[in-house]
C-alpha cells in the first residue's frame, strides 16, 4: 500500500477512498497506467529530481489538486 501524507486537510472520507484507489500501485509503472486510465487522462506532470535516487513524481488529481509520488 502507498503510505498517504495528507497536506490538503482531505475529509475522512475522501482520504479513505483515495487510500483504497492508490492501494494497489506498487510501482512507478503502475502510477503511470493508473492516470491514463482516467478520464480526462492524469499524466505525470513534472518529475523534480531530489539526488540521483530519488524523484518526486507529480500527478494531476482532483479540484486542482496533485498527487506526488516519492520514487526510489
Amino acid at each position: 500500500m502507498v503510505p498517504l501524507t495528507d497536506r490538503a486537510g482531505l475529509s475522512p472520507a475522501q482520504r479513505a477512498s483515495l487510500e483504497r484507489e492508490l492501494a494497489p500501485l506498487g510501482m512507478l509503472q503502475d502510477v503511470v497506467r493508473w492516470g491514463f486510465a482516467h478520464t480526462p487522462p492524469r499524466d505525470v506532470a513534472e518529475v523534480v529530481v531530489q539526488d540521483e535516487f530519488t524523484h518526486d513524481v507529480v500527478v494531476p488529481w482532483e479540484d486542482g489538486r496533485y498527487l506526488v509520488f516519492d520514487t526510489t
